[in-house]
């Protein structure tokens, strides 16, 4: 009996345990998602998601792929930006920078961390996520899994009829042209992207969330951004492939590039990713993916992404996509869109996958030259003002740093 009795009590004390890392989490969960766009230091989080919320993980390659070792640069003191020099140790304490790396025709020319970075450190992606996924719908329409992003996503998601999505083409989709009301301001506690990404913390369906919306212009003329894209296009690669997001990317994309870590998505309730910013990678397994675009989606002489595909995903193809258009209009942000790709206005093929509080992946392929910024910027979203964003002042950055490779 006294056996059983003391079983009886370690097995409550599990249970407790249990329990209390459990709620730890979800109080973990509620507490960072209550802080985002808030001012609040973030970058003790990012590096830390994977013990913080559920996730899916993609598994390390077999083979993994190494950077080769190139000659270090030293960062150019200070950069011009709006007519002012900038102090370049200012510009990436006050961004909360935690990553940079810089990679010129394969090699590493210059890479360090700070705060909470690593070189093994996965660190959240936000909206770069997005670039990963079209390169995955790609892959799929390659495959013809998706025959041709000029059907309607509601051929393969029956569940978005009668939604703002309802006869969209996946192309439109793609270029964050749905039509579909959407307020993604972060600055706004009520905008519907902080009630999307509430569902993380308090539980739920993503994909549940864009079945409500209502259009808003007539898909294909209007540029807006809109997380839920993102989204959609992931339920559409659930649909035409029969597996996960997590599942049909780590063969097709996480382990062909020889990723050298692991990569995870955070998932909801029914085990979706969150593919409008979920991912979470190290720093070099980010920048794989801009220099396979920069090759033209070869790797290694395996075609992994179409060549069509990788060109049309960073060549904005209507006027509502093209910079020029944004800058005409007095745009904050005036950077042209492609496939879940924003391209600056430049003379040399600029490109980059952006997500909030400045991550980057930008790609230079005149240069030949991909870089890696993977930064907390506490101040993101704060106000209204671009001094609060800090992504056109990022790419002047980049732009500084391209031409000390000289």
């Amino acid at each position: 009996m006294k056996k059983i009795l003391i079983g009886a009590g370690a097995l409550v004390l599990v249970v407790a345990i249990g329990a209390g890392l459990y709620f730890k989490r979800e109080i973990e969960r509620a507490s960072f998602a209550a802080t985002l766009f808030s001012g609040a230091e973030q970058y003790e989080n990012f590096a830390n998601i994977a013990n913080m919320f559920p996730v899916a993980t993609m598994s390390t390659s077999r083979t993994p792929f190494q950077f080769e070792e190139g000659e270090k640069i030293q960062l150019p003191e200070s950069f011009e930006y709006n007519g002012k020099s900038v102090q370049t140790a200012d510009f990436l304490a006050e961004t909360d920078t935690g990553a940079l790396l810089v990679i010129e025709n394969g090699k590493v020319r210059y890479e360090d961390y700070w705060l909470s970075g690593g070189r093994d450190v996965q660190w959240m992606s936000m909206s770069v996520a997005k670039s990963f996924i079209s390169a995955s719908v790609g892959i799929a329409v390659e495959e013809g899994l998706i025959r041709t992003i000029e059907e309607p996503v509601t051929d393969y998601v029956p569940s978005l009829a009668g939604s703002a999505y309802d006869g969209v083409r996946i192309k439109d989709i793609l270029q964050m042209s749905s039509g579909a009301r959407w307020n993604e301001d972060y600055s706004d506690p009520d905008s519907d992207i902080n009630r999307f990404g509430q569902i993380l913390a308090l539980g739920g369906s993503l994909d549940a969330f864009a079945a409500p919306l209502e259009r808003e212009r007539e898909p294909g003329t209007y540029n807006h951004y809109n997380s839920t894209d993102t989204q959609v296009l992931g339920m559409l690669l659930t649909a035409s492939t029969g597996r996960t997001v997590t599942d049909y990317m780590e063969e097709k994309l996480w382990h062909p590039l020889g990723m050298e870590a692991n990569g995870y998505w955070i998932i909801d309730d029914q085990n979706m990713e969150m593919v409008f910013g979920g991912l979470n990678a190290t720093a070099r397994d980010y920048a794989k993916l801009g220099e396979l675009y920069r090759l033209g989606g070869n790797w290694n002489g395996t075609q992994i992404v179409s060549a069509d595909w990788v060109k049309s995903s960073v060549t904005p193809d209507a006027p509502h996509l093209l910079p020029e258009t944004k800058i005409a209009a007095g745009d904050p942000f005036p950077v042209g869109y492609g496939y879940q790709w924003w391209v600056p206005a430049s003379t040399e093929g600029e490109y980059a996958a952006i997500g909030v509080y400045n991550q980057f992946i930008f790609v230079n392929p005149t240069r030949g030259t991909v870089i890696v910024k993977l930064s907390a910027n506490s101040d993101y979203a704060t106000s209204l003002d671009e001094s609060a964003y800090r992504e056109m002042e990022t790419i002047e950055f980049f732009r500084a740093v391209i031409a000390a490779l000289d």
